[in-house]
């Protein structure tokens, strides 16, 4: 692979919507790849899985994709939000996750180039979104990281 792959991250969390849009808007981002493993919440407002795809596609024309590969398991996002576990374990499950389920091989480059990783979390620090992200550079090597 020798071409560039442009990726952005966003969370929802912590914006308005007016914010969340422009910024995707502001950005280019071709379309929104949300990773969540739940994403019908009715914490998510906005960012709830039919008003988010109506609202992507008429505020600015842009595609929304859910790839359940990309979201943790619901044991994992247990027992580091419910059980208080540290980031470190977490980071260590997930990606483990992610290599076992081989990621790199199931998910196109083509949906990510343009495209934008959303889950909840306001920050891209202790975020799943960001180990995506860099997890596919590091195997594929050409992955550029924008976090929104």
């Amino acid at each position: 692979m020798n071409k560039d792959i442009n990726l952005y991250t966003i969370g929802f969390t912590q914006k308005s919507a007016e914010q969340f849009f422009e910024t995707l808007l502001k950005a280019g981002v071709k379309r929104v790849i949300d990773t969540r493993l739940n994403n019908v919440s009715q914490l998510a407002g906005f960012a709830k899985r039919k008003d988010l795809e109506y609202f992507l596609r008429k505020v600015g024309n842009i595609e929304y994709v859910h790839i359940l590969d990309l979201a943790p398991t619901q044991d994992i996002l247990d027992d580091y939000k419910k059980k208080k576990g540290d980031w470190e374990t977490y980071e260590k499950k997930f990606v483990d996750l992610i290599a076992k389920r081989k990621i790199e091989e199931k998910v196109s480059p083509d949906i990510l180039d343009g495209g934008c990783l959303l889950c909840s979390e306001a920050k891209p620090h202790h975020c799943h979104r960001r180990l995506v992200a860099e997890y596919l550079n590091n195997k594929w090597g050409n992955v550029k990281i924008c976090h929104l």
